[in-house]
């Protein structure tokens, strides 16, 4: 039985999301909060499976709250969000600060709680299977994990800095498919191209993102891709986050980007990601695709795309519910790629990494400290 806590300021919301978990046969509602000062009190006497946190809350707001909670008394949190900029900021600095997924509030408040039970349930199943352990400056949710060291950026010294020939230029692709867009052509023997870089996560993704994109050198000589399952909104204060702790540079990707080495592309939410090559350079488009099951975007979509360009590609999964990932790592395999895979120690739900691994794809499977390392060393002698 998963015991929860719901702490809102909203006596509709205490209701509306009382209910919806009292409905379910694996949950029990252990009591309500409404400020973050009574949450912490009540965390610390009740001890809950998990906890759901509104952001906006009087007296103590959600994110102060959970930096008690986090220090004092660290249980599984799932915060509750709006669609603001306000509100997508907030929710990537708690999950910073270690709550594990959020629920996004439709219109501002969960006023249409039938649209998204599902995924309120699934997220705070996934996330009460989360155990905290304390490690660096505050408590990181892992399943079974020893303490993770401070974030380490690496260094590439300049004779390990690969200048590699410039792209050769290919007319744009204009194949289309939602399950397998191999946009980008396959190399002519002989041919030598920039590798890239491709990452996709989900569930504890955003966390996992500062270990990663923040121990990358600013140099790397290779441009990264990335797919974390997000809404619209909340991927680009993600990328602003990483853009400020890293030395490589982060930013949500845009329709038609060049891809460009040293550069870190976010794939924004309700979009997909993929790749082709362009009179400039490898180039990033967007598109909105029927989503993969329910995700858009997906990683598999991205994957796929770039399967073709062989042993150039270096595929990354981290922690996440469920499969995507595995379908587009299993063609870039088989074109040749690399694939570092995270292991299960460090992930918050094993759930993408499993689905690779259990496939034998993976080529390295790497606790979170050592998979920027990882990265670098792939990208330089794979």
């Amino acid at each position: 039985m998963i015991r929860v806590l719901i702490a809102d300021d909203s006596a509709f919301m205490r209701m509306v999301l009382s209910d919806l978990f009292k409905k379910q046969p694996d949950f029990e509602v252990v009591d309500t909060a409404k400020n973050g000062k009574e949450a912490v009190e009540k965390v610390l006497k009740l001890k809950p499976d998990l906890l759901t946190l509104d952001i906006n809350m009087p007296i103590m707001d959600g994110l102060q709250a959970l930096e008690v909670i986090m220090k004092d008394c660290p249980v599984p949190v799932v915060m509750c969000s709006s669609l603001t900029k306000e509100g997508a900021d907030a929710t990537i600095k708690a999950l910073s600060l270690g709550a594990i997924d959020f629920i996004n509030k439709t219109g501002g408040s969960v006023s249409r709680i039938d649209t998204i039970e599902t995924e309120i349930i699934s997220k705070c199943r996934a996330a009460a299977g989360a155990k905290i352990i304390r490690g660096g400056d505050v408590p990181r949710a892992v399943i079974k994990s020893p303490p993770d060291p401070a974030i380490h950026h690496i260094e590439l010294p300049p004779y390990r800095t690969v200048h590699l020939p410039p792209l050769h230029n290919l007319p744009a692709s204009s194949a289309r498919s939602k399950l397998t867009p191999h946009l980008v052509p396959k190399e002519e023997p002989g041919e030598r191209q920039d590798k890239l870089v491709v990452l996709g996560t989900s569930t504890g993704g955003p966390k996992a993102l500062q270990t990663v994109i923040g121990g990358l050198p600013k140099n790397l000589p290779s441009g990264v891709l990335v797919v974390q399952h997000m809404p619209p909104g909340f991927t680009k204060s993600l990328a602003e986050r990483l853009d400020e702790i890293s030395q490589i540079s982060v930013k949500e990707a845009g329709n038609h980007d060049i891809i460009e080495k040293g550069h870190v592309y976010i794939a924004p939410g309700n979009y997909h990601m993929t790749v082709v090559n362009g009179a400039r350079g490898r180039e990033i488009l967007l598109n909105q695709d029927p989503p993969l099951g329910t995700l858009r975007p997906a990683a598999d979509v991205l994957f796929n795309s770039v399967a073709p360009l062989g042993k150039d590609i270096v595929s990354v999964i981290l922690t996440g519910m469920g499969a995507d990932g595995a379908a587009g790592m299993k063609a870039i395999k088989k074109h040749g790629g690399y694939v570092i895979a995270e292991a299960e120690e460090t992930c918050v739900v094993y759930g993408m990494p499993k689905a690779v691994i259990d496939q034998g794809l993976a080529d390295e499977v790497r606790r979170l400290p050592e998979i920027a390392g990882a990265i670098v060393n792939a990208v330089i002698n794979h």
